[in-house]
């Protein structure tokens, strides 16, 4: 037997004011084009049906709102001090020895030289390996590739994000 009313989490996320709202979901992602996607098409009956606007946000964005998504996401291997989101997400990193965390640190900064971000991928479960492993793949991607690989990346992580948002009770 299936519930038809809204879980309690989204149907708080469904009620917040504007400005409350937009703050949520930039907790979430850092797009302002994104956030507004999602505010318009609020309220949301089930959290798949937030997940599908989140998809479809992220598919329209643009160059430069891939870019503002991306300015809020730290380097892998730093995590915003004092953000338990960021820490939470990097954990793999967190019991690498130093040596990975050095590599990790150049490889970053190669990275950021060559297409002018951050290394975006989603480093929830990942180990500290898999994600130099992963910049070590992909730094020899051309800009457009890359450019479609964060979007796919920022899409998963804002899944995991909207969902803690609206399953928290």
């Amino acid at each position: 037997m299936t519930s038809t009313s809204t879980p309690p989490g989204l149907a708080r996320f469904n009620a917040l004011e504007e400005h409350a709202a937009i703050a949520a979901l930039h907790e979430a992602c850092a797009s302002t084009a994104w956030a507004k996607r999602l505010l318009a098409a609020r309220p949301y009956s089930t959290a798949d049906d937030l997940y599908a606007a989140s998809d479809a946000a992220m598919a329209e964005l643009t160059t430069a709102d891939l870019e503002e998504a991306m300015a809020g996401h730290p380097p892998i291997g730093r995590p915003k001090e004092g953000d338990p989101t960021s820490a939470r997400e990097q954990r793999g990193m967190a019991g690498a020895s130093e040596e990975l965390k050095a590599e990790m640190l150049e490889l970053n900064l190669a990275y950021q030289d060559r297409f002018g971000h951050v290394f975006l991928i989603c480093a929830t479960g990942r180990t500290g390996e898999q994600m130099r492993d992963a910049v070590k793949e992909r730094i020899g991607n051309s800009p457009e590739q890359e450019r479609e690989i964060v979007r796919t990346e920022l899409g998963k992580i804002n899944r995991i994000r909207l969902a803690r948002l609206v399953e928290e009770d």
